[in-house]
């Protein structure tokens, strides 16, 4: 498998008071057929022969942008209120046109989009940079069809993945997720749900929380009074990370 720009490892400095964040990395995917970029959080501090767990997160240009995830997680390492973690911001925009966005093709439960984490991306990502290497150390978070993304995730790579985060999954365009998460056995999975209350879909968020309920998943649900949008979801974004990362002893 051939790279088409060489992986940058950084361990230290950056404009984030803490950790660094990398210029687009792009890497050639056999699974899809077409080049795509992404970029890696590094927390301050860590060492070469460290283990830390990684999280993968969708439309990740806007949540670098909108969310201000490094900045979160900056503060949330140095505040001690989470465990270092890497973070790897996916862009589902062609690289050579960003006016061009796949990602309804690459969301819908597109097994050669989870193809291309298994075989491409997280390869490259377990090479570069000291992350955990099993599925316990894995989680994928993603918004609307991004929250869709990650649900499909949860069902067709759960051997790949532990946790998925999903903020308002817009899970329509799949209608056999829902009864697939009802029907089949429960997936070793740690699950984030949000959901908004005025035009989210919040009767399906409901409804899907109320199946991973009653199959027993572990689970964190929130809705706020916000819409499908970042004043729904920026502040979430502590919530994901806590979840996941925080001592659970503090919750």
């Amino acid at each position: 498998m051939k790279y088409v720009v060489t992986l940058i490892l950084v361990f230290s400095g950056s404009a984030f008071a803490g950790g660094s964040l990398t210029p687009d990395i792009r890497i050639s995917s056999v699974a899809m057929g077409y080049d795509i970029q992404y970029r890696v959080y590094v927390p301050a501090g860590i060492e070469p022969d460290e283990e830390v767990p990684v999280i993968f997160i969708t439309d990740g240009p806007m949540y670098i942008q909108r969310g201000q995830v490094a900045i979160v997680l900056d503060r949330l390492i140095k505040r001690k209120k989470i465990q270092p973690v890497i973070a790897v911001f996916v862009d589902s925009r062609n690289p050579d046109d960003l006016f061009e966005n796949r990602r309804n093709d690459e969301f819908f439960c597109n097994k050669y989009y989870l193809a291309f984490y298994i075989h491409d991306l997280i390869p490259a990502i377990e090479k570069a940079y000291p992350v955990q290497r099993t599925r316990e150390g894995r989680t994928i978070l993603g918004l609307s069809f991004g929250g869709l993304n990650a649900a499909c995730f949860g069902l067709l790579g759960y051997d790949t993945f532990s946790g998925i985060a999903m903020h308002s999954p817009a899970n329509h365009p799949v209608d056999n997720l829902l009864p697939a998460y009802e029907n089949e056995p429960r997936r070793p999975l740690k699950i984030f749900l949000s959901t908004g209350s005025p035009n989210d879909n919040t009767a399906a968020n409901r409804k899907f929380r109320r199946i991973l309920q009653e199959k027993g998943y572990e689970m964190k649900y929130i809705q706020t009074r916000e819409g499908h949008n970042w004043a729904n979801w920026r502040p979430l974004i502590d919530d994901v990370f806590v979840y996941f990362y925080g001592d659970p002893t503090d919750e």
